[in-house]
């Protein structure tokens, strides 16, 4: 689907003026719920920047799940991060936290997640006026409920980046590019630094980084033993490799390196996603799944060979300027399933030999998909 064109100056100074109304001015406070997906919060940075740049005297919080916080570190666009539950969580749960936000007092909130409890937290912490995608039969919960774009279908398939621009541009900031934007803080360095060095990698040498692994579920992963046939490759072409990923994906990066011939940097234990973000900066190319990795070395300007297997690309059709983008033809997919119930063929199916020339094109000096 091509991807709908930014509003215009005209509309988004009309939903300046709607906000205005409605708040009897420009709002003070505001809070951003958070995506839940480390991917879709790297997604979601062109919408941040957007927002600080239209609201520059706020004070904007993120709501975010604990384990994601690590990822806008020393970004300038809040004041604060917030913890909060993840989907999900029991009625009382959700209760007690809307009432610990509301001495925030927000007058704005925009619910990035397209849930019932993202826009019920929202509202039981007292928020002014909650924004939304009229979606998942919360509407009623919305002060402003906006609407996809035509034709994005019941999946949703709308890039991420303008999904939550969207947004942002229904309250009245514009689009400042849907460039995705991560920073690294001094102590995410020196922690990457430190990992690189324990496994004999010196801080300014170049690596091929491989990230076996997806939160999102198994029906994401290619073999274990297909990341190692790549990992020999380009081993066998002068590059050194690294296995990064979360600590819970260490058993996989294990398998991988157990695997290869050639020897692997295994930088996934005591992993953060702080260090992850350092980590990929420095890389030469990344090969990965459709996960997060894949947006933050994207964030940085990092070739990468990217496998699909249950997802579509169009949800993450933008920011594909150094991304070579590899998936098999089957009458199943997408499906969005977490566990494949057949014989995962989306994935396997997918030939090495097809990964490993896409990878080596990339350690050509100059090389871009």
């Amino acid at each position: 689907m091509t991807a709908p064109a930014p509003g215009g100056a005209d509309r988004i100074a009309a939903a300046r003026e709607r906000l205005r109304r409605a708040l009897g001015g420009d709002p003070r406070r505001i809070a951003l719920r958070g995506p839940n997906w480390a991917g879709d919060v790297v997604m979601a940075t062109p919408g941040f920047r957007a927002l600080r740049a239209g609201f520059p005297e706020a004070e904007i919080t993120l709501l975010l799940r604990p384990g994601l916080a690590p990822l806008v570190a020393g970004a300038p666009w809040f004041d604060a991060v917030v913890p909060v539950q993840a989907r999900g969580a029991a009625p009382a749960a959700l209760v007690r936290e809307a009432w610990r936000l509301r001495a925030r007092r927000f007058d704005l909130a925009l619910s990035l997640p397209d849930s019932f409890s993202s826009a019920l937290l929202l509202r039981l912490a007292g928020a002014r006026h909650v924004v939304g995608y009229r979606r998942g039969g919360r509407s009623a919960l919305l002060h402003q409920a906006v609407s996809l774009p035509a034709g994005v279908g019941r999946r949703v398939l709308l890039a991420r980046e303008l999904h939550v621009l969207g947004l942002v541009e229904a309250v009245g900031a514009p689009s400042l590019g849907t460039a995705l934007e991560l920073h690294v803080t001094p102590e995410e360095d020196a922690a990457a630094r430190e990992a690189l060095a324990a496994r004999g990698i010196g801080g300014d040498e170049p690596y091929a980084a491989l990230a076996p692994g997806a939160s999102f579920g198994p029906s994401k992963l290619w073999p274990a033993e297909s990341f190692a046939r790549v990992g020999d490759a380009l081993a066998a072409a002068g590059a050194r490799v690294a296995l990064v990923g979360s600590p819970d994906e260490a058993p996989l990066a294990a398998r991988v390196a157990g695997a290869m011939r050639a020897p692997a940097a295994d930088l996934t234990a005591g992993a953060t996603l702080g260090r992850l973000k350092a980590l990929l900066r420095r890389a030469r190319l990344l090969v990965c799944n459709d996960a997060g990795a894949r947006h933050v070395a994207v964030a940085f300007g990092v070739p990468c060979v990217v496998l699909f297997g249950p997802t579509a690309l169009e949800k993450t059709n933008l920011n594909l300027e150094r991304v070579t983008a590899l998936w098999e033809d089957v009458a199943c997919r997408p499906c969005y399933r977490r566990v494949c119930p057949i014989d995962h063929r989306c994935m396997t199916r997918l030939a090495p030999a097809r990964v490993e020339a896409a990878a080596l094109a990339l350690l050509r000096p100059g090389s871009a998909p």
